[in-house]
């Protein structure tokens, strides 16, 4: 006989007291009335938990019943997918977009100074967490952080909100290296094609993507070495082509690693000091035997006395078949870009560019400052470009100090 709603606000005696199709509430001596479905999976019997009368009614009880028994149908546990829903559930509320961004400040806490760090906390805070915080990585389309980002500059600031894109992105690719999501959804989400374009004129830039490829064009190039050094070292350092070409042995030193540019060389007329990577000192080491023993780094080719010309750079690149593509300048931007994305400090990197301060008390507070930080991210750019150039699709984003 099945059960009724009457009969169940009075039902006391304990034991099992069946609905059919092996739903049935258990009363308990202690006074307890559980709902539970008997089934049998694999050849083994098995019970289902489905609530607790009268919390869950006849009616709910049910109706869990016969979604689980559909299930069945289905060849799928009721009890095994009820355990694995448990397991996700957890999983997401321990991987929510602001939980995982926490790991990764810590995880980089090390490379920021305290007002870099909080810039970035605060960055997210306020433009990020409010509508994407609570959210589990794995359910974020790129829509949400795409209207996020548009939000941001709607308000007038553009430059913030491709930082705070490139941060965005930058959590969630540390969450794949870390297996906290399977894969990272944000990968097509480029500022260029999501920010209203500025009043800036850019030069050709190699995007990250043709790098490896460009890389193994530049180790075969069939010109001057000297030229291919140049392009090499122009890399590495993200030096202007200008400074780069005005390059004098008596501006580096191997020892302390390095390069130490005049201000009069300099576009804004201050001395940039340039940490040298260990594949940039050995560029530098093939080149000297190049330079036969002259004062610049890489003299022209037809007059020793000048330095090599910057359309020598361009006309090398067009050569290997990208004109139009890239230009020498244009490697800048691509440092720029992938430190930026791979979670940088972004004071750290336009420092490294030389994108000087106007404010004099951060000028001299970015110069003491940044000095450890900005070798430690040319050193990580250059094992990037090492990686590239053996064709690695994912390289780590940071590296102990």
């Amino acid at each position: 006989m099945k059960l009724s709603d009457v009969a169940l606000r009075t039902l006391a005696t304990p034991g099992k007291h069946f609905d059919g199709a092996g739903l049935y509430l258990e009363v308990t001596p202690a006074g307890g009335r559980y709902w539970r479905l008997k089934y049998r999976h694999a050849g083994k019997e098995k019970r289902l938990a489905l609530g607790v009368y009268p919390q869950i009614s006849l009616k709910d009880a049910r109706a869990r019943a016969a979604d689980a028994r559909r299930l069945l149908a289905d060849g799928i546990d009721p009890s095994a997918q009820r355990k694995a829903g448990k397991v996700q559930a957890a999983h997401d509320a321990r991987n929510t977009l602001q939980a995982v961004a926490a790991e990764w400040m810590k995880h980089q806490a090390d490379r920021w100074t305290p007002d870099t760090a909080e810039r970035i906390r605060r960055s997210l805070e306020l433009h990020v967490f409010p509508t994407l915080g609570a959210q589990p990585l794995a359910s974020i389309r790129p829509g949400d952080v795409q209207a996020a980002i548009k939000a941001t500059e709607a308000t007038g600031a553009g430059d913030t909100a491709g930082r705070v894109l490139q941060r965005v992105k930058a959590i969630y690719r540390w969450a794949v290296i870390h297996e906290r999501i399977a894969a990272n959804p944000m990968l097509d989400l480029l500022p260029g094609e999501l920010l209203k374009p500025r009043d800036v004129t850019s030069r050709a830039a190699l995007p990250d993507l043709e790098l490896p490829a460009f890389m193994t064009k530049l180790a075969a190039y069939d010109g001057d070495l000297c030229i291919a050094h140049a392009l090499r070292l122009l890399i590495l350092t993200a030096v202007r082509p200008g400074e780069l070409r005005g390059a004098r042995w008596a501006e580096i030193d191997p020892a302390a690693a390095l390069w130490v540019i005049p201000a009069e060389r300099m576009k804004m007329r201050s001395e940039h000091r340039v940490p040298l990577s260990t594949q940039a000192l050995a560029v530098l080491q093939s080149q000297q035997a190049l330079s036969a023993g002259r004062d610049l780094v890489f003299p022209s080719p037809y007059y020793p006395g000048k330095p090599i010309s910057e359309n020598t750079l361009n006309s090398a690149i067009a050569r290997m078949g990208y004109k139009g593509r890239a230009t020498a300048h244009g490697f800048r931007a691509l440092f720029s870009t992938v430190a930026n994305e791979a979670g940088w400090d972004g004071d750290v990197i336009e420092r490294q560019l030389a994108h000087i301060e106007r404010n004099k008390v951060r000028a001299a507070y970015h110069r003491s400052a940044y000095t450890s930080e900005r070798a430690r991210l040319l050193q990580w750019w250059g094992d990037y470009i090492d990686a590239r150039e053996r064709g690695a699709a994912v390289v780590p984003i940071f590296r102990s100090a």
